[in-house]
C-alpha cells in the first residue's frame, strides 16, 4: 500500500496526540458515545469501531438479524453482519453510507473479531465465514486502518472448500446513494443531500501480478482468490476519488480552488463540477470557500454552479505542480423571508417558487430534504433565505390547511435580494381538535433517505401538531430532533414503530426505544398480523392504552379472504379485536364516494382490479366489523410523497402542541373521535352533542349539525350523508342544487341536516370538492391533484331502543375476494350500473 499523501499539511498541527495511532475497539455500553454520528449512523453495542486521526468506521458484529436498517438489502439474506456500516471523517458526525458489502457479503458469519488493536500502527477487524456456515466457500474480510489513511483497506480472501464448481459475482455492493459515477476504475458516490458535503470512493487494487481480479469468479475446489480495495471518505466525491487515485499510485496533482465574491467574502455554497478523464465529479467548498483535492494528471476543467448566480468555468492541466485557481463570483440573487404568526412570532411554513413569464421554476435540491426540494422550501423558523436565479416568480407561502395562503409576484435582478414579510392568518378555527398524522418515515426506516430533521420540519411546515414516531422496524423517538430544531411549541411526538414485513404492517405507540440495540429493541415481524399486534401490545409490559393500527390494509387478505383463493374465509379471524383502527386513507386520492368495492385501473398498458378501501370498510361496518378509520400521509419524501395530503383530527382538551398528552389522543382515537381530511375542516355532531365514534338514540329521525371551514386555498362543492354506507340521494347537497347553503368565505357550509331512519344506522358525512383540487397549497407536489375531502368516523344511531345492530348490507356488491379478474369486476360494475372509466 502506498502511504497516503495529505495535501493540507497545516492541519496536521491540529491533530490531537491521542489520535496519532489507529485503534480498533469493540463497542460496549460504556463506549457507545464513541460511535460516529451522522444521517446514516447505525452502530450499536457489540459492533467494532476502527479509527485513526482522520476517519472512523463501524463494522457490524456477528449477531442474528444484524443489519443497518430494514432496507439495507431485501430478501432472505438481508442480514449483513461483518459489513461496514458507518464511515466518516473523525469527529465530523457525518456518516452518509448505509452499508459497504465486500464481495457481496450477506447472511450469517462465523465470527467478527479484532485481530490487531492498532498498538503496532495497524488496526484490523477480521470477519470470517467458514465453509460450514456458507455451504462451500471460506471467506475472510479484513478491515485494515493505518495512521494517516483517509480510508479503509478491505482485504477479502475467498477459498473454495466444497466439492463442486462455484461461479458468480464477487463485486462489492454499497448503498444508499442516488448520485454515483466512475472515473477509470474508481467508483464514487455522493451523499443524498449535497448540503451534507460528504463523498465516498473505492477501487480494487492490483494484485502482486499487477492485475485487478475479475468481477466474476469461477472457482474449482481448492481455488482461492484475494481482493483488496481501498474505500475512502472525503468532504466530496472528488476528494474521495483523489484519495483512492493516490492509493492506486496513479499520477496525481493537487488542485486548490478559492471561491469568493467580488467583494472578497468567501463562498461556501454551491458545487464545483470537475471534468476529468471524460467524467464529471462534484466537489464542495468548506466554510472558507476553499476546495483542495488530488486529481489524476491531465487536462481538466471546472464549472462552479450555485443557485442565484452565474456559473463560471475554467480549463487547466493537472501536473506534478499544484494548480491554484481563484474564482471571483458575483453576489447571489434571492429572497429573504420573515413569516410570522398573528401573535407576531415567527412561524414554520412552506414556500413555493413558480417561474412565470418565461422564467423556469427552480430545482433547489432533492425531494428528500426540507431546505430546498425541487421548487419548494420548508422552514422550521419562518426566517430564511432562498437563492434563486434572476427572473420573475410567483411565491406562495402556506402553513397547512388551517392557514390562509400568501401569494406575491417577485422580480429578482442579478445580485439583488428581495425581502418578503407576511403574516399567515389562521382563519380556520379548530378548538378542541388537534391535527395529527400517525404514519410517517425518515431514513432510519431504511426504505427512504429523507433526513429525520427534514421530516420533522416537513411536519411542522404542514401544521401537524401530533405525530408519533413510526419508523419501519426500529423503535425510535423524534423528540431530540424536535427540540434541536426549536419546534417543541409546534409539534409533539411519542416514540413508536411501524412493524413491517411482506404482509400487514402495524403501527404502535408508545414504545420504549433502546438506542444501541438492533432495531431499537423492536420485535421481529411475523406473517400473522394477530401475533404482531399481540407482541406490540405486550412489549415492555401490557398496555391497554397503547395505540395499534394496520397500515394501508389489504382489505381482502386481512378481513375477508386470507389466502386469496376466491372463497371468503373471514381473513385473519379475531384481528379486529386486536387493533384500534385501519388506515382507510393513505396518501392517495379518496374514493369514499366511488360507490363500488373496486375500480379498474392501469399499470402501464395492463388493466387491473384495484380495491376501494373505504367502500369495503363501509361494507364491513355493515357486517358488524367495527373498525375506526384514520388518514395518514405515510410520507417517505418531503416533496412528492410528503406530509399533508391526508391527516386526522382528534379531539383534545388542549390546542397547545407542547401540552398534548398522547394518552388522551390514544383514548379519544380509540373512541373514534376522529375526522379524516385532505383540507376541509369538518365538524359533525348530533343535536344532543354526540360526536363521531359515539352512539345516539333516535326515534325515526335525527338531526346532524354539519359545519365545514376551509382556508383560502381550499374549497368544497358537495356535502353527502352516507347512511349505513349508502349515499342517500335526498342527503346529497351541492353548490348547484343548494347554492344558498354554500359560502365563499371561510365557513363554507353550516347546516342542521335531518336524517330519517327506519333502522339502526351508522352515519358518515362527506365534504368534498368535486371541482376543486389542492394545487395552490402543494404546487408541483403529488398532493396537488387530490380533491378536497373530509369525512367523520361513524356515529351509530339506535332506532329501536335495543342497542345498535348492523344491518348486514354489502351495498349492492359481494365482499371482494382474491382472484377477482378484470372481466369479473367489469361484469359486477356493469350489473350495478357503474360507469367504467
Amino acid at each position: 500500500m502506498k502511504s497516503f499523501f495529505f495535501p493540507f499539511c497545516s492541519l496536521l498541527l491540529l491533530v490531537n496526540v491521542s489520535w496519532s495511532k489507529p485503534e480498533a475497539l469493540e463497542i460496549s455500553l460504556d463506549k457507545v458515545k464513541l460511535l460516529p454520528g451522522g444521517k446514516e449512523g447505525d452502530g450499536i453495542v457489540g459492533d467494532f469501531l476502527i479509527r485513526n486521526d482522520r476517519i472512523e468506521a463501524v463494522i457490524a458484529h456477528a449477531t442474528p438479524l444484524r443489519k443497518a436498517n430494514m432496507g439495507t438489502f431485501w430478501g432472505a439474506e438481508n442480514v449483513t453482519p461483518g459489513c461496514l456500516y458507518d464511515l466518516t471523517l473523525r469527529g465530523a458526525a457525518n456518516d452518509q453510507i448505509t452499508v459497504f458489502s465486500p464481495s457481496r457479503q450477506q447472511g450469517k458469519v462465523s465470527y467478527v473479531r479484532i485481530s490487531k488493536d492498532g498498538s503496532d500502527g495497524e488496526a484490523i477487524v477480521e470477519v470470517v465465514v467458514t465453509s460450514t456456515v456458507s455451504g462451500a466457500l471460506f471467506k475472510r474480510h479484513e478491515y485494515i486502518l493505518k495512521d494517516g489513511w483517509q480510508g479503509v483497506l478491505i482485504r477479502s480472501t475467498i477459498r473454495h472448500e466444497g466439492d463442486k464448481l462455484v461461479d458468480g459475482p464477487v463485486t462489492d455492493k454499497w448503498t444508499n446513494f442516488r448520485s454515483r459515477g466512475k472515473i477509470g476504475s474508481i467508483e464514487w458516490a455522493d451523499s443524498i443531500d449535497p448540503a451534507d458535503k460528504a463523498g465516498y470512493a473505492y477501487a480494487w487494487l492490483p494484485g502482486k501480478d499487477g492485475a485487478i481480479p475479475p468481477g466474476t469468479a469461477r472457482l474449482k475446489p481448492g481455488d482461492e482468490i484475494r481482493i483488496e480495495r481501498f474505500l475512502a471518505v472525503g468532504r466530496s466525491p472528488a476528494e474521495a476519488v483523489g484519495l483512492v487515485a493516490n492509493q492506486l499510485e496513479l499520477k496525481t496533482g493537487e488542485l486548490s480552488v478559492q471561491l469568493k465574491e467580488n467583494d472578497g467574502g468567501p463562498v461556501s455554497t454551491g458545487r464545483l463540477e470537475i471534468s476529468t478523464g471524460g467524467q464529471v465529479i462534484p466537489a464542495y467548498p468548506d466554510d472558507d470557500g476553499r476546495i483542495r483535492l488530488l486529481l489524476p494528471q491531465g487536462k481538466a476543467s471546472v464549472i462552479f454552479v450555485d443557485h442565484g448566480r452565474m456559473s463560471m468555468e475554467r480549463d487547466f492541466t493537472v501536473g506534478a505542480k499544484n494548480v491554484e485557481l481563484t474564482l471571483e463570483l458575483e453576489p447571489r440573487s434571492g429572497i429573504t423571508f420573515e413569516v410570522r404568526k398573528q401573535n407576531g412570532s415567527f412561524s414554520p411554513c412552506k414556500a413555493q417558487f413558480i417561474g412565470i413569464d418565461g422564467t423556469p421554476s427552480p430545482n433547489l435540491g432533492p425531494t428528500d430534504r426540507a431546505h430546498g426540494c425541487r421548487d419548494q422550501y420548508h422552514s422550521e423558523s419562518g426566517k430564511f433565505y432562498v437563492a434563486l436565479a434572476p427572473g420573475k416568480y410567483r411565491v406562495v407561502l402556506t402553513r397547512g390547511i388551517e392557514h390562509d395562503h400568501f401569494e406575491k409576484e417577485v422580480i429578482l435582478l442579478p445580485g439583488k435580494t428581495v425581502k418578503v414579510e407576511t403574516t399567515l392568518r389562521r382563519t380556520v378555527s379548530s378548538p378542541g381538535w388537534v391535527s395529527t398524522d400517525f404514519h410517517n418515515h425518515s431514513t432510519p426506516s431504511g426504505d427512504n433517505v429523507c433526513g429525520t430533521d427534514d421530516r420533522v420540519i416537513n411536519l411542522a411546515a404542514e401544521h401537524i401538531e401530533f405525530a408519533p414516531t413510526t419508523e419501519h422496524n426500529r423503535i425510535y423517538d423524534w423528540s431530540p430532533h424536535i427540540q434541536k430544531l426549536g419546534l417543541s411549541k409546534e409539534i409533539s411526538t411519542i416514540s413508536g414503530v411501524e412493524l413491517t414485513g411482506s404482509g400487514a404492517h402495524i403501527n404502535a405507540f408508545p414504545l420504549i426505544p433502546e438506542p444501541y440495540r438492533q432495531d431499537g429493541g423492536s420485535p421481529v415481524w411475523v406473517d400473522d398480523p394477530r401475533i404482531n399486534a399481540i407482541n406490540l401490545r405486550e412489549l415492555h409490559g401490557h398496555r391497554p392504552d397503547r395505540w395499534i393500527h394496520i397500515n394501508h390494509p389489504d382489505m381482502v387478505e386481512n378481513f375477508i379472504d386470507r389466502d386469496k383463493d376466491g372463497r371468503p374465509d373471514g381473513g385473519f379471524a379475531g384481528i379486529v379485536s386486536l387493533i384500534d383502527a385501519i388506515e382507510t386513507e393513505n396518501f392517495r386520492q379518496a374514493t369514499i364516494l366511488n360507490g363500488a368495492p373496486f375500480r379498474i385501473t392501469r399499470r402501464a398498458a395492463r388493466e387491473q382490479v384495484t380495491i376501494n378501501r373505504e367502500f369495503v370498510w363501509l361494507q364491513l361496518l355493515n357486517k358488524g366489523m367495527k373498525m375506526w378509520g384514520i388518514a395518514v400521509s405515510d410520507a417517505h419524501h418531503v416533496h412528492g410523497n410528503g406530509v399533508g395530503g391526508w391527516r386526522t383530527y382528534v379531539r383534545s382538551s388542549t390546542d397547545d402542541p407542547e401540552k398534548i398528552d398522547w394518552k388522551e389522543i390514544s383514548r379519544r382515537a380509540k373512541a373514534g373521535q376522529m375526522i379524516l381530511t385532505t383540507g376541509p375542516y369538518l365538524e359533525v355532531e348530533t343535536a344532543d352533542g354526540v360526536f363521531p365514534g359515539g352512539h345516539a338514540r333516535a326515534n325515526g329521525e335525527i338531526d346532524l349539525k354539519v359545519r365545514v371551514q376551509c382556508a383560502s386555498w381550499i374549497d368544497i362543492d358537495r356535502v353527502q350523508v352516507l347512511v349505513n354506507g349508502r349515499a342517500e340521494p335526498t342527503l346529497n347537497f351541492t353548490r348547484k342544487s343548494h347554492p344558498k347553503w354554500f359560502s365563499d368565505g371561510v365557513l363554507k357550509f353550516d347546516k342542521s341536516l335531518r336524517v330519517s331512519l327506519d333502522e339502526d344506522a351508522h352515519l358518515v358525512v362527506v365534504a368534498y370538492g368535486e371541482n376543486f383540487d389542492l394545487k395552490k397549497g402543494y404546487g408541483s407536489s403529488a398532493q396537488a391533484s387530490m380533491n378536497p375531502c373530509a369525512y367523520n368516523n361513524p356515529i351509530f344511531v339506535d332506532v329501536d331502543g335495543n342497542g345498535f345492530t348492523p344491518n348486514g348490507d354489502t351495498l349492492g356488491f359481494p365482499l371482494p375476494t382474491g382472484r377477482l379478474t378484470v372481466t369479473q369486476a367489469k361484469a359486477l360494475l356493469g350489473k350495478a350500473g357503474k360507469k367504467l372509466d
